[in-house]
């Protein structure tokens, strides 16, 4: 029986997701093999079957994990009792900054989307629909009530914003001159200042 955690305490589908995200950032999907997970997170290949069904379960689960973290959080903002321009204004900047502190996450996922069977895909593409329709939301909350303009579909305002977090990954550098909290605070006033009525 696989052992499920290590002398650290790590459960070991961490470890195996921690071993997976270096490898798939570093070699890419397609280049890693099953066997250099299991070796770098030490454990065997039983281990890891126990918990993912397979290296495209791995693939898988590094983006669901960070879409998970960032759904739990703009549901927190989007049912604060706070003026909408404010929770919009929270959850933009949020979703930039956990972006940013997953980074090789999102870039895996970005690069490798297109190894998913059709059926994960499809599954992946509803959570982060899910995502996007609770942001939207808060977008037309606002033009609703007059706090933003409805000049610009909703539908676009979300897809402008989104853009620019989806090639985080392609530009960001933690020793560049903007911390994450910066980034995310531009890119948020960008988008309160294209609703602006």
């Amino acid at each position: 029986m696989a052992r499920t955690t290590d002398g650290s305490g790590m459960p070991v589908p961490q470890r195996l997701l921690a071993a997976a995200t270096r490898l798939f950032a570093e070699q890419g999907y397609g280049s890693t093999s099953v066997q250099q997970i299991v070796e770098a997170a030490g454990v065997t290949k039983g281990a890891l079957y126990h918990y993912f069904g397979s290296k495209e379960d791995l693939l898988q689960e590094v983006y669901a994990r960070v879409l998970r973290l960032q759904q739990e959080r703009l549901d927190a903002f989007a049912d604060a009792d706070e003026p909408v321009e404010r929770r919009l204004r929270a959850a933009a900047a949020d979703v930039v900054v956990t972006t940013i502190e997953n980074l090789d996450d999102a870039a895996i996922f970005f690069r490798s989307m297109h190894h998913l069977s059709p059926e994960k895909n499809k599954q992946v593409r509803a959570e982060r629909r899910r995502y996007h329709e609770r942001f939207r939301a808060l977008v037309e909350e606002g033009q609703r009530s007059g706090v933003f303009t409805s000049a610009t579909p909703a539908d676009l305002v979300v897809d402008y914003h989104f853009g620019s977090v989806h090639h985080l990954s392609t530009w960001y550098r933690p020793d560049g001159p903007l911390t994450p909290q910066q980034v995310a605070d531009h890119l948020a006033d960008l988008l309160l200042r294209a609703l602006r009525p």
